[in-house]
């Protein structure tokens, strides 16, 4: 090694030790109780696709290089600083806190080394999401591109490894409110709603060893009429020639295995099966091997359940939801998945549980994840512990701009081709990404008409892709004759001021009801809620009385309700805790013995 080489990585090793010594989180917000645990050298260390489970993996989480440089630039030279992976440059948890504007691309550098024992192993580099556009870089050879930011992706890196270090460079470019791409509710300037922009990388990043045969994706759904379990192995480099074996696990029992050529449909038998229920979340194990020439190539661990989603006309008439062919009341909170320190991102794997546990506490058996995509231990958390989940669609599309009505024609947007390609590409990768999670009860397309169009079409469409789930077509939108669900959103009390007699009719958002909390204020003044309070009696109180509210809807016609909302989200103070989760802001015990009455309303 030549004397220049060894200064240059005795600089960076210093230049690391220091930037590890000075990292702490940025800006003077209020942070959760996990922001003093973290250990910016053991960041999300959890696995981090459990659907999918590999033994061998590494993390490539913690401090990296960063620069904001003008768009279209080449490579930085020199960096601005460091930035903590995986939390959004805008976020106090990055250590930056610095907004990126469409004018400006976020360029992160960092190098890595191979484990010795995956000499001969491809070697597969997996990102979890990055928010919009991002280009991948390996010792200086571009080689991918990917676009949309709440869906995982990876490259095989194998062609491009080099011997020693590798330098692994990520370019990202977002728009935001000024682009054509899903967004959820980030904008460039927050204010009520709209909440502080998303740039860059947000979730984990790792990398993984592989044969050159190896399994790429899995896709299982369950038949429990006839006690049957469907899967799908997906496989890289593969022949017809190859095998896959399937065994299913009740526990360390092994009661069900099947064996096919790659690229068929496996059916196995479970006899006895236990179906899964929030009340009874039971999961069974799999264990997945490739096989090729007699040798198995790739082993990895997954779990499924045995239930049913459905809909059906009750004695009364009244279209209902079922679970596992019964009628089964679903009452849970909206969840926006924002956090005060780490933005989209979780500070800790327990922070990430920690929502659910509180919500299944709290005596829901429902969350509706709002125009936000969880990472994918989230999933598996709600999988574990029995929390059923309506998925909505993240919007976008200048969704702020909805008034303005030379966007519209009727009352659906008029989108731009690239506008439309982005959210059909995105939404298609979602499904594909959360398929054989089976707390996901329902896909929701639309919220509220932000950036709604061809809603029968798109409606239509995600029916036939995934005809196991319930379509919602547009949560409190603009209403079609599509899909299962009707959608009212009233604030504050419930109301049920339109009926549908062919579809399944919900109210998808009511409550809203507003206590600041001081010292756990986002904002100190200018908080809002859609009716506020002064004490957590008050709160309470009227929270039970709109769930009395309720409980009589039930009867004449509802079958589902969500609440506004688990947590307070920056300026918005109507959520059951506060945002940095240290303030549960209701009376625990009256809330659960409700919504427990709720739940049950069906069953009385």
């Amino acid at each position: 090694m030549n004397i220049k080489k060894t200064i240059s990585i005795l600089v960076i090793i210093f230049l690391s030790t220091c930037a590890f010594a000075q990292w702490k989180p940025a800006g003077d917000k209020i942070k959760t109780k996990w922001t003093d645990s973290l250990d910016p050298k053991n960041i999300l260390s959890e696995y981090p696709r459990p659907i999918m489970e590999r033994c061998d993996w590494l993390n490539l989480n913690g401090l990296w290089f960063y620069a904001i440089l003008p768009v279209g630039g080449n490579e930085p030279v020199q960096f601005d600083g460091k930035i903590l992976v995986p939390f959004a440059i805008e976020s106090s948890l990055s250590g930056v806190q610095k907004s990126v504007d469409e004018k400006h691309e976020l360029w992160y550098e960092r190098t890595f080394s191979i484990p010795s024992k995956w000499k001969d192993k491809d070697i597969l580099l997996n990102f979890g999401a990055v928010d919009w556009k991002a280009e991948v870089f390996i010792n200086d050879v571009k080689i991918g591109t990917h676009t949309g930011g709440y869906t995982p992706f990876s490259f095989d890196i194998t062609p491009f490894i080099k011997p020693g270090k590798q330098k692994l460079v990520v370019k990202v470019f977002d728009g935001t409110d000024s682009g054509f791409q899903p967004r959820g509710k980030q904008v460039a300037k927050p204010e009520g709603i709209w909440y502080t922009s998303v740039t860059g990388i947000w979730q984990t990043v790792w990398i993984e060893p592989v044969n050159k045969k190896h399994i790429s994706g899995i896709k299982n759904y369950s038949d429990i009429e006839n006690c049957r379990l469907f899967i799908n192995v997906n496989c890289k480099n593969s022949t017809c020639s190859d095998m896959i074996i399937v065994k299913v696990s009740e526990g360390s029992n092994v009661i069900s295995t099947e064996k096919g050529s790659v690229g068929q449909e496996l059916e196995l038998a479970i006899p006895n099966a236990k179906l899964w229920t929030p009340e009874s979340p039971f999961l069974y194990d799999i264990n997945i091997d490739l096989i090729s020439n007699g040798k198995i190539v790739d082993h990895v661990k997954s779990y499924s359940a045995m239930r049913k989603v459905s809909v059906k006309k009750d004695v009364n008439g009244i279209i209902r939801m079922q679970l596992n062919n019964k009628d089964y009341f679903q009452f849970g909170t909206l969840d926006q998945g924002w956090w005060p320190d780490g933005l989209y991102t979780a500070p800790t794997d327990e922070a990430l549980l920690y929502d659910i546990k509180k919500t299944k506490e709290f005596g829901f058996n429902m969350i509706r994840k709002h125009v936000k995509v969880e990472p994918a231990r989230w999933y598996t958390y709600c999988d574990r512990l029995g929390i059923l989940v309506w998925q909505d669609m993240p919007s976008g599309d200048k969704i702020q701009s909805w008034q303005n009505h030379q966007f519209f024609v009727g009352n659906e947007m008029l989108r731009t081709a690239e506008s439309e390609s982005n959210y059909r590409k995105e939404w298609r990768e979602i499904i594909d990404n959360l398929y054989s999670y089976p707390s996901i009860i329902v896909w929701v397309p639309f919220n509220e008409g932000w950036g709604q169009f061809k809603t029968v079409d798109i409606c239509d469409w995600t029916k036939s892709y995934d005809p196991s789930r319930l379509v919602n077509s547009a949560s409190g939108g603009n209403f079609f004759k599509a899909g299962d669900i009707l959608d009212l959103h009233n604030y504050p009390g419930p109301d049920m001021y339109l009926y549908d007699t062919e579809r399944v009719n919900v109210i998808g958002e009511y409550g809203g009801i507003g206590l600041p909390v001081e010292s756990h204020l986002w904002r100190p003044e200018k908080n809002w809620g859609y009716i506020q309070f002064k004490n957590s009696k008050e709160v309470t109180d009227e929270y039970i009385k709109y769930a009395q509210m309720l409980k009589k809807m039930i009867k004449a016609g509802f079958s589902a309700a969500i609440y506004t909302q688990i947590t307070d989200v920056e300026v918005e103070v109507n959520g059951l805790m506060t945002y940095d989760r240290k303030v549960i802001k209701i009376d625990e015990d009256r809330v659960k013995r409700i919504n427990k009455e709720v739940c049950n309303s069906l069953a009385e």
